[in-house]
């Protein structure tokens, strides 16, 4: 069975998910075609409970890894797998049953319908479901929602932590998912590579489903400062491979301005400091250097904000707007190459 002529697959990482994962097997809609679960070197019987899934359906396909490698490095596996296989969309879905499987039609069509490459649930789109996420990881999504906006360039995609995502054909093809980060930051990693293969995203509205028995272990404080340093690492990585070996932008050179000012005025902050301390007055001309250095850093990286923003609004796709989500022919010229693999963090 194809979905108005595109087979469709859901890929699902799953880690010591034995209790639930069943329940998100079964509850798949009927028009998908194959169902890749990709067993994270469980301890548990996840395994298990896959091939008894398989037995009563065919479309179920279960790889088993001999070691752990984190939700990406499982999730990278998938990929590969429905790139080789010719899957038209690949939708990721994780196995603790959190995802409803009945908006997953919502996030497939858009890339049918050719108005996006990728596209990710939003479960911050309608306040109402804001009651439905803990307060803490509204806070720790909203924090990395907004460093993900100014690291990936798609600047009209939000709550970057969803895992509830579409990839197709030509996403699965110039994503070098290799490289994607293995641990919790995949989903911001995922949107930084999509942006450097010129993919065009799209944010779908769904919501959140908790208290459904999952388990989670994620230290918020922890998770924000470790995703916080892979997007400055990747900020970098996606500048130097989208406007420095591809295809050069002078916004390259605000950003270097703004954080030599940057570091500039952070020293003289400091240097500042030590004077009120030590004599009680602060000499002018050193202020004076500061507030201007201060001020071309900010302008600086203000230009370069605005020029990525408008380098990149044709790959934001805005679904409810009509005239930006329209159907665009790719010239085969300017299709990227795929990303150049990097060591894992």
């Amino acid at each position: 069975m194809t979905l108005r002529g595109a087979t469709i697959g859901v890929l699902i990482p799953a880690f010591n998910e034995a209790t639930q994962i069943e329940s998100v097997i079964t509850r798949l809609p009927g028009y998908v075609d194959t169902i890749v679960v990709v067993d994270d070197a469980s301890t548990d019987d996840t395994s298990g409970v896959v091939r008894a899934c398989a037995a009563r359906d065919n479309r179920v396909q279960l790889i088993r890894l001999d070691e752990n490698r984190g939700v990406g490095g499982a999730l990278a596996v998938a990929y590969a797998w429905a790139r080789d296989h010719g899957l038209d969309v690949a939708v990721s879905v994780d196995g603790d049953g959190q995802m409803d499987p009945d908006e997953m039609k919502s996030l497939v069509d858009p890339i049918i319908d050719d108005h996006a490459d990728y596209t990710k649930g939003n479960r911050l789109r309608d306040p109402a479901h804001w009651r439905s996420i803990p307060r803490i990881r509204l806070f720790g999504n909203a924090v990395l929602s907004l460093l993900t906006k100014l690291t990936s360039g798609y600047w009209a995609v939000a709550d970057s932590q969803s895992g509830y995502t579409a990839a197709g054909r030509y996403a699965l093809e110039t994503i070098d998912w290799t490289a994607v980060y293995p641990r919790y930051g995949r989903p911001n990693d995922v949107l930084i590579l999509a942006n450097i293969a010129d993919c065009r995203v799209a944010d779908v509205p769904v919501r959140a489903i908790y208290g459904v028995g999952e388990r989670s272990s994620m230290k918020i404080a922890k998770v924000i400062v470790a995703i916080a340093l892979l997007l400055l690492r990747r900020f970098w990585y996606r500048l130097f491979h989208k406007y420095v070996l591809r295809d050069f932008h002078p916004l390259v050179f605000f950003h270097l301005l703004g954080m030599v000012t940057g570091i500039a005025t952070f020293g003289l902050m400091i240097r500042l400091l030590v004077i009120w301390i030590s004599r009680g007055y602060v000499p002018p001309m050193t202020a004076l250097a500061g507030a201007f250095f201060g001020i071309t850093a900010l302008n600086s990286f203000f230009f370069a904000m605005w020029m990525d923003m408008q380098a990149n609004d044709h790959l934001n796709v805005r679904l409810h707007d009509r005239s930006l989500a329209s159907p665009r022919a790719r010239d085969p010229d300017s299709v990227s190459e795929p990303a150049v693999q990097v060591p894992e963090s």
